[in-house]
Protein backbone atom coordinates (compact mmCIF):
# COMPACT_ATOMS: atom_id res chain seq x y z
CA UNK A 1 0.00 0.00 0.00
CA UNK A 2 1.36 3.42 -1.00
CA UNK A 3 2.18 5.94 1.72
CA UNK A 4 2.06 9.71 1.45
CA UNK A 5 5.80 9.61 0.86
CA UNK A 6 5.33 7.21 -2.04
CA UNK A 7 2.69 9.46 -3.59
CA UNK A 8 4.75 12.63 -3.27
CA UNK A 9 7.81 10.92 -4.74
CA UNK A 10 5.86 9.33 -7.61
CA UNK A 11 4.15 12.60 -8.60
CA UNK A 12 7.40 14.53 -8.34
CA UNK A 13 9.30 12.05 -10.51
CA UNK A 14 6.46 11.89 -13.03
CA UNK A 15 6.96 15.61 -13.61
CA UNK A 16 10.73 15.23 -13.79
CA UNK A 17 11.30 17.49 -10.79
CA UNK A 18 14.04 17.31 -8.22
CA UNK A 19 13.21 17.73 -4.53
CA UNK A 20 14.60 21.25 -4.79
CA UNK A 21 12.27 22.08 -7.70
CA UNK A 22 9.18 20.83 -5.87
CA UNK A 23 10.24 22.63 -2.70
CA UNK A 24 10.60 25.94 -4.57
CA UNK A 25 7.20 25.58 -6.23
CA UNK A 26 5.52 24.71 -2.93
CA UNK A 27 7.32 27.38 -0.92
CA UNK A 28 8.88 24.93 1.52
CA UNK A 29 12.40 23.71 2.19
CA UNK A 30 14.03 20.75 0.45
CA UNK A 31 14.28 19.10 3.85
CA UNK A 32 10.50 19.27 4.20
CA UNK A 33 10.06 17.43 0.89
CA UNK A 34 12.68 14.88 1.94
CA UNK A 35 10.87 14.28 5.22
CA UNK A 36 7.53 13.84 3.45
CA UNK A 37 9.00 11.31 1.05
CA UNK A 38 10.63 9.28 3.81
CA UNK A 39 7.60 9.04 6.08
CA UNK A 40 4.38 7.08 5.85
CA UNK A 41 2.26 9.69 7.63
CA UNK A 42 1.40 13.25 6.59
CA UNK A 43 3.02 16.45 7.70
CA UNK A 44 1.52 19.80 8.70
CA UNK A 45 -1.79 20.74 7.09
CA UNK A 46 -0.42 23.90 5.37
CA UNK A 47 2.56 21.93 4.06
CA UNK A 48 0.39 19.23 2.49
CA UNK A 49 -1.85 21.88 0.94
CA UNK A 50 1.12 23.71 -0.58
CA UNK A 51 2.75 20.51 -1.90
CA UNK A 52 -0.50 19.17 -3.35
CA UNK A 53 -1.17 22.47 -5.16
CA UNK A 54 2.37 22.47 -6.54
CA UNK A 55 1.89 18.92 -7.82
CA UNK A 56 -1.59 19.67 -9.15
CA UNK A 57 -3.36 16.97 -7.13
CA UNK A 58 -6.04 16.96 -4.45
CA UNK A 59 -4.62 17.39 -0.96
CA UNK A 60 -6.99 14.75 0.47
CA UNK A 61 -5.72 12.19 -2.04
CA UNK A 62 -2.10 13.13 -1.36
CA UNK A 63 -2.58 12.86 2.40
CA UNK A 64 -4.54 9.61 2.56
CA UNK A 65 -4.88 8.13 -0.91
CA UNK A 66 -8.67 8.53 -0.64
CA UNK A 67 -10.93 10.32 -3.10
CA UNK A 68 -10.14 11.51 -6.64
CA UNK A 69 -6.55 12.26 -7.49
CA UNK A 70 -7.44 15.30 -9.57
CA UNK A 71 -10.12 17.94 -9.15
CA UNK A 72 -13.30 17.51 -11.16
CA UNK A 73 -12.96 18.70 -14.74
CA UNK A 74 -9.18 18.45 -14.82
CA UNK A 75 -6.91 15.99 -16.52
CA UNK A 76 -3.56 14.64 -15.53
CA UNK A 77 -0.91 17.13 -16.58
CA UNK A 78 2.12 16.05 -18.53
CA UNK A 79 5.57 17.30 -17.59
CA UNK A 80 5.45 19.78 -20.49
CA UNK A 81 2.10 21.37 -19.65
CA UNK A 82 1.61 24.75 -18.01
CA UNK A 83 2.16 24.65 -14.27
CA UNK A 84 -0.94 24.45 -12.07
CA UNK A 85 -2.62 27.61 -10.88
CA UNK A 86 -2.49 27.34 -7.14
CA UNK A 87 -2.60 29.06 -3.82
CA UNK A 88 0.40 28.79 -1.59
CA UNK A 89 3.54 30.53 -0.43
CA UNK A 90 5.62 32.59 -2.83
CA UNK A 91 9.09 34.13 -2.41
CA UNK A 92 9.54 37.75 -1.40
CA UNK A 93 12.40 38.87 -3.65
CA UNK A 94 14.34 42.03 -4.42
CA UNK A 95 13.56 44.42 -7.27
CA UNK A 96 16.90 43.53 -8.84
CA UNK A 97 15.94 39.87 -8.83
CA UNK A 98 12.52 40.73 -10.30
CA UNK A 99 14.20 42.46 -13.23
CA UNK A 100 15.93 39.21 -14.16
CA UNK A 101 13.14 36.76 -13.25
CA UNK A 102 12.52 34.07 -15.85
CA UNK A 103 8.98 32.92 -16.66
CA UNK A 104 10.40 29.41 -16.86
CA UNK A 105 11.41 27.70 -13.64
CA UNK A 106 13.95 30.00 -11.99
CA UNK A 107 15.57 28.19 -9.05
CA UNK A 108 16.35 30.23 -5.98
CA UNK A 109 19.70 30.06 -4.27
CA UNK A 110 19.91 30.26 -0.47
CA UNK A 111 19.33 33.86 0.58
CA UNK A 112 17.68 34.92 -2.70
CA UNK A 113 14.26 35.13 -1.03
CA UNK A 114 13.82 37.47 1.91
CA UNK A 115 10.80 35.47 3.07
CA UNK A 116 8.03 33.15 1.85
CA UNK A 117 4.53 34.62 2.00
CA UNK A 118 1.09 33.09 1.51
CA UNK A 119 -0.69 34.35 -1.63
CA UNK A 120 -4.46 33.97 -1.41
CA UNK A 121 -5.05 34.46 -5.16
CA UNK A 122 -4.81 31.72 -7.77
CA UNK A 123 -1.45 32.10 -9.48
CA UNK A 124 1.15 30.40 -11.64
CA UNK A 125 4.10 28.47 -10.22
CA UNK A 126 6.61 31.33 -10.70
CA UNK A 127 4.64 34.02 -8.86
CA UNK A 128 6.70 36.17 -6.48
CA UNK A 129 6.21 39.03 -4.03
CA UNK A 130 7.78 42.49 -3.94
CA UNK A 131 7.86 45.16 -1.26
CA UNK A 132 6.62 48.49 -2.68
CA UNK A 133 9.16 51.30 -2.54
CA UNK A 134 8.27 54.98 -2.70
CA UNK A 135 4.88 56.69 -3.01
CA UNK A 136 4.26 56.74 -6.77
CA UNK A 137 1.45 54.18 -6.40
CA UNK A 138 -0.09 55.76 -3.30
CA UNK A 139 -3.45 57.09 -4.45
CA UNK A 140 -5.46 59.78 -2.62
CA UNK A 141 -8.61 57.76 -3.40
CA UNK A 142 -9.58 54.24 -4.47
CA UNK A 143 -7.07 51.41 -4.61
CA UNK A 144 -3.69 52.39 -3.26
CA UNK A 145 -0.31 50.72 -2.79
CA UNK A 146 1.60 52.62 -0.09
CA UNK A 147 5.29 52.33 0.61
CA UNK A 148 6.10 49.09 2.41
CA UNK A 149 3.07 47.08 1.34
CA UNK A 150 3.59 43.72 -0.38
CA UNK A 151 2.39 43.02 -3.93
CA UNK A 152 2.12 39.62 -5.61
CA UNK A 153 3.29 39.38 -9.23
CA UNK A 154 2.60 36.65 -11.80
CA UNK A 155 5.36 36.84 -14.44
CA UNK A 156 3.45 34.55 -16.81
CA UNK A 157 0.89 37.32 -17.35
CA UNK A 158 2.73 39.62 -19.75
CA UNK A 159 -0.21 40.79 -21.87
CA UNK A 160 -2.04 43.03 -19.39
CA UNK A 161 -5.48 44.52 -19.83
CA UNK A 162 -5.83 48.26 -19.98
CA UNK A 163 -5.72 49.59 -16.41
CA UNK A 164 -3.91 46.58 -14.96
CA UNK A 165 -1.17 47.12 -12.38
CA UNK A 166 2.08 45.74 -13.75
CA UNK A 167 5.79 45.38 -13.13
CA UNK A 168 7.78 46.77 -16.05
CA UNK A 169 11.40 47.26 -17.04
CA UNK A 170 12.36 50.39 -18.93
CA UNK A 171 14.14 49.57 -22.18
CA UNK A 172 17.87 50.23 -22.21
CA UNK A 173 18.08 50.41 -18.42
CA UNK A 174 18.01 48.16 -15.36
CA UNK A 175 15.16 50.18 -13.84
CA UNK A 176 12.18 48.10 -12.73
CA UNK A 177 9.00 49.91 -11.81
CA UNK A 178 5.47 49.27 -10.53
CA UNK A 179 2.79 51.27 -12.38
CA UNK A 180 -0.64 51.11 -14.00
CA UNK A 181 -0.65 49.94 -17.62
CA UNK A 182 -2.52 52.33 -19.92
CA UNK A 183 -3.31 51.74 -23.60
CA UNK A 184 -4.78 54.50 -25.74
CA UNK A 185 -5.08 53.27 -29.32
CA UNK A 186 -1.63 52.12 -30.38
CA UNK A 187 0.03 54.12 -27.58
CA UNK A 188 0.96 52.56 -24.25
CA UNK A 189 2.45 54.17 -21.19
CA UNK A 190 2.91 53.68 -17.44
CA UNK A 191 0.74 55.72 -15.09
CA UNK A 192 1.45 56.31 -11.39
CA UNK A 193 -1.60 56.40 -9.11
CA UNK A 194 -0.11 59.34 -7.23
CA UNK A 195 -0.98 62.48 -9.26
CA UNK A 196 2.19 64.16 -8.01
CA UNK A 197 4.23 61.77 -10.19
CA UNK A 198 4.44 62.02 -13.99
CA UNK A 199 3.53 59.19 -16.39
CA UNK A 200 6.36 57.19 -17.96
CA UNK A 201 6.19 57.34 -21.76
CA UNK A 202 9.54 55.69 -22.55
CA UNK A 203 9.50 52.19 -24.12
CA UNK A 204 9.17 49.40 -21.57
CA UNK A 205 8.88 45.63 -21.26
CA UNK A 206 6.10 44.05 -19.20
CA UNK A 207 7.57 41.68 -16.59
CA UNK A 208 4.33 40.56 -14.97
CA UNK A 209 0.88 41.50 -13.72
CA UNK A 210 0.10 42.35 -10.10
CA UNK A 211 -2.47 40.00 -8.57
CA UNK A 212 -3.05 41.84 -5.33
CA UNK A 213 -1.42 43.24 -2.23
CA UNK A 214 -0.89 42.56 1.43
CA UNK A 215 -0.30 45.16 4.16
CA UNK A 216 0.90 44.49 7.69
CA UNK A 217 -1.31 45.69 10.54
Amino acid sequence: MMTIGDRVRAERKQKGWSQEALASRAGVSQGTIGNLESHSRGGAYDTIKAVSHALGVNDTWLRSGDGPKYAAGTQEASNVSEGPHMRGRVPLISWVRAGNWDTAYDPLEPGDAEDWLFCNSSHGPNTYALRVEGDSMTSPYGRSYPHGCIIFVDPSRRSPDNGARIIAKLEGTDEVTFKQFVQEGSRTYLKPLNPQHLPITEPFKVLGTVLGKWEPD
